[in-house]
């Protein structure tokens, strides 16, 4: 039977609050377009560049802030992702590069205390052990000595934040993952060797991860009704 020709109502394929999410989040990809549109070739750095690099993860706070404002996961993704755009400029200036891992360490301890400890599950810390242990193995072959502890206590930082994001599921598990990757793929090809489209790879990789975090706040209908 055809509801248009009987005058029943028809449900909508989106609703109006994923609606209002989908508006909130057109600055995201319209900002990560600029940036890869304009700053993909090696630029020199400069505070232009570092904008348009932080303009996305900014246009998330604007984002969580729109449609989940008041609950306190969503305040600490919010904070989470001013650090990592304090990060993110830093990181235009290779003699910042500390500062720029401060900031990222920063915001996953804040991404730490969203995800809190609930549910434990200690079988997926036991992999993400694994799993780091034999990464930063071989990288620590290929660190400066000045790089060796900051780096270390950022896997260890990194590492948890994995596992934790991990056990809450969902999206924020797909973000946390994703987080991971850029981040070895990043220090991978910044010390042990040049990987082929390095800077494209990881930043798709880390802005895919951040708005994936985002998603995760509670009040986010990301799934179809």
């Amino acid at each position: 039977m055809d509801s248009r020709k009987e005058g029943l109502p028809r449900k909508s394929c989106f609703s109006a609050q994923q609606l209002h999410v989908a508006k909130w989040l057109s600055p995201f990809f319209f900002t990560c377009a600029i940036y890869f549109l304009l700053w993909i070739p090696d630029n020199q750095p400069s505070w232009v560049g570092a904008l348009v690099k932080c303009l996305p993860v900014l246009s998330l706070v604007v984002f969580l802030r729109a449609v989940d404002s008041g609950g306190g996961y969503s305040l600490l993704l919010q904070g989470a992702l001013l650090c990592s755009a304090v990060g993110d400029a830093c990181l235009i200036w290779p003699e910042a590069f500390l500062c720029g891992v401060a900031a990222f360490a920063a915001a996953h301890l804040l991404y730490l205390r969203a995800f809190s400890l609930t549910p434990l599950r200690p079988d997926l810390l036991l992999s993400v052990i694994l799993a780091s242990l034999l990464y930063y193995g071989l990288l620590l072959w290929h660190l400066p000595p000045t790089m060796v502890l900051p780096l270390t206590a950022y896997s260890l930082v990194l590492a948890t934040v994995l596992w934790r994001g991990l056990a809450r599921g969902g999206s924020a598990s797909w973000g946390v993952l994703l987080f991971t990757l850029s981040d070895a793929m990043l220090a991978w090809n910044a010390f042990a060797q040049p990987l082929p489209h390095a800077r494209l790879v990881v930043m798709t990789t880390y802005y895919s991860a951040q708005i994936l975090i985002s998603l995760s706040a509670p009040r986010v209908p990301f799934k179809s009704n």
